[in-house]
């Protein structure tokens, strides 16, 4: 047996040994994590490995990037690496680097190791971070694995100097619009990207991203304690990270590929891992599916994840704007409870809606009715994450809030985009069967009007 399929043979087993626990039943977040960074970690020891048998010494470097960066390895993800040079070598003017790099990439493939590669020198890697923001978020995270410790020092103070927070994040606020444009803009597709959907742990990435790059913290701990969430919304944002990486997880063992999405074919398999079982009626039929409800816990851990990311990078970009003294806008009173800022809606105070509950619809009444107003403050939609639980049955049942939300739907313009933003924070649900029979007897009146036109169309 040769020594890379020796190797092979060795990574195989240990990581079937770790995945093995996280295959089925309930799994602890910090189990999840714990086990997520020893396959990386379990992986770093063969690349240094066939780093060496390849004959690339200490004048180079070899870092990981992208997911691999962060030491977050999932089960059949790619494994991206950097090889770093010196500036002025490349493959072409170094004597038989070619050839080691080939003997390198291509002992990775045998290994099983699904290797994404690129070969540049610090310059060029400072170049393209700047011409492409998917490349400068994938250098964020690199960290070496073996080689050059200067070199990778090198790199890491460059990038730094040329990286602009601020600039940064908006880059990457435009990426996110736009990839969840691609995904129709809802958290509640049929078959979802865990990864990549809206309230997905992309969401969640970006936001760690944009911190990291801002220097505001590499942990969600680091966020709470500069102010930028509150405890509970670390505690929300670790459950439901959680549940979305275990789903992840169970997603590629059971595709026993690199699969992202909960198809239809495997969203019962996923569910079982679970645990979950199908509920059966007393006729014998199959009342709820297991899938079912599976796809419950997903889409109240993707409704939560994009809420937060919501407020917290609004705060993160108010933070950054601020120290670099930029001004966020003046407040004008749109009346007692609520103040126009920057053409948001701010709550007068943090505890708005707990002392008066009626002023959670008046929030959307006056969204839709206020020109200029575009949207909540990141303080707005704080207030209105932390008083879910309030709209109950009892809230619905108050004559004030059926008649202020029936004056929403009676405003001559701006009801789409009112319950859309009702339906990003989580206040449309509550209501979602008073809409429903309004709509209901809309869809009857014209129906009726269609009806009555055609007939004297036809005489």
């Amino acid at each position: 047996m040769t020594e890379t399929a020796a190797l092979r043979d060795a990574f195989r087993r240990d990581k079937a040994a770790l995945l093995e626990s996280l295959a089925s039943g309930p799994v602890p977040a910090r189990t999840l994590q714990r086990t997520l960074r020893q396959l990386s970690g379990l992986v770093d020891g063969v690349l240094v490995q066939l780093w060496q048998q390849a004959g690339l010494g200490d004048e180079l470097c070899l870092a990981a990037v992208g997911g691999f960066g962060r030491a977050e390895l999932f089960p059949y993800s790619d494994v991206d690496v950097l090889v770093l040079l010196p500036d002025g070598q490349s493959p072409d003017n170094t004597p038989g680097l070619q050839a080691q790099l080939e003997a390198f990439i291509g002992s990775c493939w045998d290994c099983g190791l699904e290797i994404g590669s690129s070969v540049r020198t610090v310059s060029e890697c400072v170049a393209e971070a700047a011409a492409d923001i998917t490349v400068q978020t994938s250098l964020l995270e690199a960290r070496r694995i073996t080689g050059h410790e200067g070199l990778f020092r090198r790199f890491r103070k460059r990038y730094a100097q040329a990286l602009d927070p601020l600039a940064f994040l908006q880059g990457k606020l435009l990426e996110m619009r736009q990839r969840h444009t691609k995904f129709e803009d809802t958290p509640y597709a049929l078959e979802p990207n865990c990864k990549e959907s809206p309230g997905g742990l992309r969401d969640l990435q970006i936001i760690m991203w944009v911190a990291r790059a801002a220097g505001l913290g590499q942990s969600w701990d680091d966020l709470a304690r500069k102010g930028l969430a509150t405890s509970l919304e670390v505690r929300q944002i670790k459950r439901n990270e959680a549940l979305l990486s275990l789903i992840r997880v169970r997603l590629h063992l059971q595709a026993r590929r690199r699969e992202d999405r909960l198809v239809f074919d495997l969203q019962t398999g996923v569910a079982e891992s679970f645990g979950y079982m199908a509920d059966i009626s007393s006729d014998g039929r199959i009342a709820v599916r297991a899938s079912e409800k599976l796809m419950r816990q997903y889409y109240w851990a993707a409704k939560a994840v994009t809420q937060l990311n919501q407020i917290l990078l609004l705060n993160i970009e108010d933070r950054l704007k601020s120290d670099r003294g930029e001004t966020l806008g003046s407040f004008r009173p749109l009346n007692e409870r609520f103040f126009e800022k920057a053409g948001l809606i701010e709550v007068a105070s943090d505890d708005l809606y707990e002392k008066h509950p009626h002023a959670i619809l008046e929030t959307f009444l006056l969204y839709q009715a206020t020109p200029g107003v575009t949207g909540l403050s990141a303080r707005t939609l704080r207030a209105l994450f932390n008083v879910r639980a309030i709209m109950n049955g009892r809230f619905r049942a108050d004559p004030v809030n059926r008649q202020t939300f029936l004056k929403i739907l009676q405003q001559p313009y701006g009801i789409t985009h009112a319950m859309r933003l009702m339906n990003q924070t989580s206040v449309l649900g509550r209501y979602l069967w008073v809409f429903r029979r309004i709509v209901g007897q809309m869809q009857h009146d014209l129906f009726h009007a269609y009806t009555v036109d055609q007939h004297i169309l036809m005489v």
